[in-house]
């Protein structure tokens, strides 16, 4: 049996605008484009946008307020998070080290222009 994979997929106002967005702030692959919904690939690590839809509450954008938090690891965390507050992000806690139990993880983050909370951070906690 394969093993289960996890991605999100974030709900937007405008799907064209947010692929546009997140391949110039966060270099993002396009894989497949079905028009208001869209993959993404970050990495190698898919994840999907969706816009909202008006007739389906549960596919309502987040307007600033969410429970989800997206989590990237990367070899250059300093260097995704200037890049999406150089294309319109709000800078969120600055990049720094903190000190946890498998040593340094140096993690800051964003939130990008559709609402969504994005947590940027080195590749420690994966190791």
């Amino acid at each position: 049996m394969p093993e289960p994979v996890i991605s999100v997929m974030l709900i937007v106002p405008d799907a064209d605008a947010a692929v546009a967005w997140y391949q110039t702030a966060l270099g993002a692959t396009e894989l497949w484009n079905l028009g208001g919904v869209a993959g993404l690939s970050l990495g190698g690590a898919a994840f999907f946008v969706h816009q909202v839809n008006p007739d389906n509450p549960a596919e309502t954008s987040p307007s600033g307020i969410t429970s989800v938090r997206v989590e990237v690891f990367t070899d250059d965390p300093d260097g995704l998070v200037a890049r999406a507050v150089a294309a319109g992000a709000v800078q969120g806690s600055a990049v720094v080290d903190h000190q946890v139990p498998w040593g340094t993880h140096r993690q800051g983050g964003f939130t990008d222009p559709f609402g969504h909370k994005w947590s940027v951070g080195d590749r420690s906690p994966l190791l």
